[in-house]
């Protein structure tokens, strides 16, 4: 730990403790914060610079808050009772510094451009009134933490408006990422900044002060550029541009982990870092699925409107928000359940951090076996905080499968299937750390519903319908979609083409445009602002049909979240994508299927999940289900094979004699 004094305004003298915080390093199988390819035009570089990011907390303030860098000087963020503070270098004066109330930072008071755009739509009770259609447990995945690789990349007016310094700009975002990521935390999030990139000579994407425009061409920059050279989970666009109106940054909800919309755009509107990292933390947050916080909700904040209020307020004024709502948290935990962010329990739970490894900082890092933290705060009995090795008889101290510090045997379950798209994953009785997260491939057949998976989840017209209109409500058909979506405006269409104009649907993709039901509530139950549209349509037979669609006063730069969701069925054998209805045979999820030999299926990594008694990687052969990927199904004792091992370490610390460390380990291999 490290220790800071200060003094405000003749109050007791107050100390700081912060602890090193954790950004990813490079090596195999771990990230390293970087430079992209602008540096040569061709490759990611890392940076060099030594790890200067803390959080911590105020000695003797039970409810306080520290981000702290330490890179040039101090600067970083202060908050216990209900005051805030920053501390930044005070300019022109050399290691000199100036600490003053947040409520004092200079910005543009905007709003968020809440953009629910065609692959991800819905409004505050979406993923709240969605009805779960498997009787598969779920698991709680909130107790499990989420690790977001996130890659920030700042425009060129971005770059100008900080001096044209590279530097600077680096340090700018890497310290906006340090305050997101401390937002995350009480919701068990980790913010892992794995990029920074700066276009210093020219902007990649159309950057312009229309918010939607920017958001799309900067969404379809990162699938197509950004994501095949840096494997990543989203990407946030901060902008020096000044956006129309009073938006200050616009995200797709419900879009974590999606190739397409995993992002956002955030304009950089305040002389401190914070500012933008409070916008970032509120569009990031519509990406996990929360919807802003309005009074029609209910919503419980601690911090009253006065002191910031919470991140996801649909304004943002100062003195900036810093914590998030009950609502948000009830929305992150229905978007978790539903599928949203698969890819954030991939992360590895062991990462080495950026900068020299220290012992007690948390994470284990190379030359540890365990790190509970400091002395006083650790609580792990399975590891010796001093010495962060394992305590005697402990065969491990962190993990989903370790137990008591020992290895849970294989074929036991660490984590639960949570959606119809899922697939569970068991320890493999030679590590302490639960496998990867694996779902269906895209493609195949939702379990027990009448759908296909995408990106791990079952989107189905049945499930929309419901979320619009209530318990009761049903898709309407065919001819609704047919006649409704081929006017090509805002009550009937298949979103807006590259110029801003609604599209007419062709008849084969009419089901992808907006969403049309029958039944349910008299009105939409999705909000105040949402406003039934309904549609008479003659039969030849005699007689007509209703057709109930929904349109949503949100402004010019958001589109109706009555549009169909991204992966939704629309015919037989067919999903929706990109606003046309496509033969699910783009996935290639029946050539993948065959390997698996009728006894599984193939999941998102393009590996069988076998059966319960026959045995990866073809499901060929008999053993014991599972994948490579998930760990076996079931346990059968008579068939493991025990390896033991012992072996010696010395400590050596100055001025004291060596300490000589002995251990017996162990690993179970299947037979």
């Amino acid at each position: 730990w490290s220790s800071l004094h200060f003094t405000l305004g003749g109050d007791a003298e107050s100390k700081l403790k912060f602890s090193r915080q954790w950004i990813p390093k490079n090596k195999p199988e771990q990230y390293e914060i970087t430079v992209p390819y602008f540096m040569n035009g061709q490759h990611w570089k890392p940076m060099k610079n030594n790890h200067c990011y803390y959080h911590g907390h105020v000695q003797d303030y039970a409810i306080s808050a520290v981000s702290m860098s330490t890179c040039f000087g101090l600067r970083g963020l202060i908050s216990f009772e209900d005051k805030a503070y920053i501390l930044e270098p005070l300019e022109g004066a050399t290691n000199e510094h100036i600490i003053y109330r947040a409520t004092s930072l200079k910005l543009a008071p905007g709003s968020c451009g809440h953009h629910l755009n065609i692959s991800a739509i819905t409004l505050e009770d979406t993923v709240q009134s969605i009805q779960t259609f498997t009787s598969r447990h779920k698991r709680d995945a909130l107790k499990s933490t989420k690790y977001v690789e996130l890659i920030i990349v700042a425009d060129n007016r971005e770059f100008q408006r900080q001096g044209k310094d590279v530097e600077k700009v680096k340090l700018r975002l890497i310290e906006m990422a340090n305050y997101v990521d401390k937002f995350y935390r009480p919701l068990n999030i980790r913010i892992a900044l794995v990029g920074v990139e700066i276009w210093n000579d020219a902007d990649k994407c159309a950057v312009t002060q229309d918010p939607f425009t920017t958001l799309h061409e900067f969404l379809d920059w990162r699938k197509l550029k950004l994501l095949p050279h840096k494997p990543h989970d989203n990407a946030q666009l901060v902008s020096g541009v000044y956006f129309q109106g009073t938006t200050i940054g616009m995200a797709p909800i419900l879009s974590m982990c999606t190739a397409e919309q995993s992002g956002g755009i955030v304009m950089d509107h305040s002389d401190s870092p914070l500012g933008a990292a409070v916008t970032l933390a509120h569009e990031l947050g519509h990406n996990f699925g929360m919807n802003h916080d309005t009074l029609e909700r209910g919503c419980n904040c601690k911090a009253s409107a006065d002191k910031g209020g919470c991140i996801m307020n649909p304004s943002t004024g100062y003195p900036f928000p810093m914590m998030f709502s009950s609502c948000s948290k009830k929305d992150l935990e229905n978007s978790l359940e539903k599928g949203v962010g698969m890819c954030l329990f991939n992360l590895p739970e062991v990462k080495e951090s950026f900068g020299d490894p220290k012992c007690g900082n948390g994470y284990v890092e190379e030359g540890e076996e365990c790190d509970c933290g400091e002395l006083e705060e650790c609580t792990n009995q399975c590891c010796n905080a001093t010495t962060c090795t394992l305590r005697s008889g402990a065969f491990c101290a962190h993990g989903l499968c370790c137990e008591n510090c020992m290895l849970k045997p294989a074929g036991i379950l660490c984590r639960d299937a949570s959606n119809s798209c899922d697939l569970p994953e068991f320890c493999t009785g030679g590590s302490p750390h639960c496998p990867a997260n694996v779902y269906l491939h895209d493609g195949h057949s939702c379990h027990r519903v009448d759908g296909y998976c995408y990106n791990g989840m079952c989107q189905t017209h049945e499930q929309q319908c419901i979320t619009l209109w209530g318990q009761g409500a049903k898709p309407a058909p065919g001819i609704c979609f047919e006649r409704v979506n081929s006017a090509g405006d805002p009550y009937g269409n298949c979103g807006k083409d590259s110029k801003g104009s609604f599209a007419k649907c062709e008849a084969r993709d009419a089901k992808c445009g907006k969403i049309q039901c029958q039944g349910g509530a008299n009105r939409p139950v999705i909000g105040t602002n949402a406003v039934s549209i309904e549609t008479n349509i003659p039969l030849q037979e005699g007689g007509r049909i209703l057709c109930r669609g929904t349109h949503v006063y949100l402004g010019d730069d958001m589109p109706d979240p009555g549009l169909v969701l991204i992966g939704t069925k629309c015919a037989d054998g067919k999903i929706c994508l990109n606003r046309h209805c496509q033969n699910t045979s783009v996935f290639g999820v029946h050539e993948c299927a065959t390997k698996c030999h009728g006894r599984g299926v193939c999941n998102n990594k393009k590996n069988c999940h076998c059966e319960a008694h026959w045995a990866p990687p073809f499901c060929d052969k008999a053993g014991f289900g599972g994948s490579v990927d998930s760990g076996p199904l079931r346990q059968s004792e008579e068939n493991f094979l025990y390896v033991w091992s012992l072996t010696w370490r010395v400590i050596a610390r100055k001025g004291e004699p060596p300490v000589y460390v002995w251990r017996l380990t162990w690993r179970m291999i299947i037979k």
